[in-house]
């Protein structure tokens, strides 16, 4: 993640026929054909779009009127509870904070609060709390995104500032949190993770680290990462065993960013991972040739990807100009009562920046009847 303009927009984006620097030379790694790329991303275009933000850049939410700006939307469910969680960031002005809403559709967010507050002052998180990165019961593209307890808690690995006083200020880091509830976190380590300190920081990433994304696979968990040395981004890898102590992947960046003139040739950022039948998907947002869109790479074994060269959704889709732009940072969601897929963003228009919606198929007539039938 970046300040505004380049660090709005960050995308990812390499040619089908490219193999990544990382995806050569180790069990199955040889790039994804053309052919089966364009197949496995087929079920994940043609949009519909939402006319406005669902979170507007100034929620209004009470205590916290300074907000003008919301980001990094992540959606997810709690045991036996129905109802549908979003945890976003709220610039005032200082940097951010995570707050959490609900909803029973999808569409309309209510109930607005705090879910994870700045760190004390001097800390590494004292300038910005940025949750979304959920230990899920299930990573199934289909699954309800349903938190799972592990020792008795909800945990979250988390972008994180060590100062105030503006958007996104290096070094970034990335921290661990926990929840009785899954609605009002807290540190679960007092110490980063990931940091620009340690001895195995990549050169890749030796200026920030930001969000990351976390994955449970066969009793190990992954954390895919995005990281700038300048004005480049690429996504890296690290594991763990127990959440609490990471080790950064030797073949890092497994994303890197794109050539030159490709849509994700400055940033290849914010990957969000899920199963799909029998391969991995990494939706994240590439920067280069156009803006910010959101983009897809695929993989059948977590750490050899290889990346479609054309956006998923392009920043400019929506009609009214919500997301003329950027469009990124994306939380996926399937509805089963619908079947559709819930796709949010972080739309930057002609409103601001703030949380949009598009879905698989056509919403009109809910949001019509949610309207009273106008």
């Amino acid at each position: 993640m970046k300040p505004l303009m380049m660090t709005m927009a960050r995308v990812l984006t390499i040619s089908t026929a490219l193999i990544s620097a990382s995806a050569r030379g180790v069990e199955g790694s040889a790039a994804i054909d053309a052919a089966t790329i364009k197949r496995w991303s087929e079920p994940y275009r043609g949009w519909h779009y939402h006319p406005d933000h669902v979170i507007p850049a100034k929620p209004r939410i009470r205590g916290f009127e300074d907000i003008h700006m919301t980001d990094v939307p992540t959606v997810f469910q709690l045991p036996d509870d129905k109802t549908w969680y979003m945890t976003f960031i709220g610039f005032d002005g200082r940097g951010y904070q995570s707050f959490v809403a609900q909803s029973n559709d999808l569409i309309h967010w209510t109930d607005m609060r705090l879910a994870m507050g700045y760190g004390p002052e001097g800390s590494f998180d004292y300038g910005g709390v940025v949750l979304g990165a959920f230990l899920y019961e299930d990573y199934d593209i289909k699954a309800p995104r349903i938190l799972k307890r592990r020792k008795g808690k909800y945990f979250s690995l988390y972008g994180a500032y060590p100062r105030q006083g503006g958007y996104e200020l290096r070094p970034g880091y990335e921290g661990v949190a926990c929840s009785d509830d899954g609605l009002r976190w807290r540190r679960a380590k007092d110490q980063p993770i990931l940091s620009v300190h340690q001895k195995d920081c990549g050169i890749w990433e030796k200026d920030c680290i930001y969000q990351p994304w976390l994955v449970e696979h066969r009793g190990r968990f992954y954390n895919f990462y995005n990281a700038a040395n300048g004005h480049i981004e690429q996504m890296g890898m690290a594991l763990s065993d127990d959440l609490l102590a990471w080790r950064r992947h030797d073949g890092n960046p497994v994303i890197p960013h794109g050539p030159k003139d490709s849509y994700n040739e400055k940033f290849s950022s914010d990957g969000k991972v899920f199963h799909d039948k029998d391969h991995w998907v990494a939706f994240f947002f590439g920067v280069g040739k156009g803006g910010a869109h959101v983009m897809a790479a695929f993989s059948r074994d977590l750490h050899h990807w290889t990346v479609d060269s054309e956006p998923l959704y392009k920043a400019g889709g929506n009609p009214s100009g919500l997301d003329k732009q950027y469009a990124h940072k994306i939380s996926l969601v399937w509805n089963p009562e619908d079947g559709t897929y819930y796709m949010f963003y972080n739309a930057v228009g002609n409103k601001g920046r703030g949380i949009g919606l598009i879905t698989s198929k056509s919403l009109a007539p809910r949001e019509r009847n949610a309207d009273g039938g106008k």
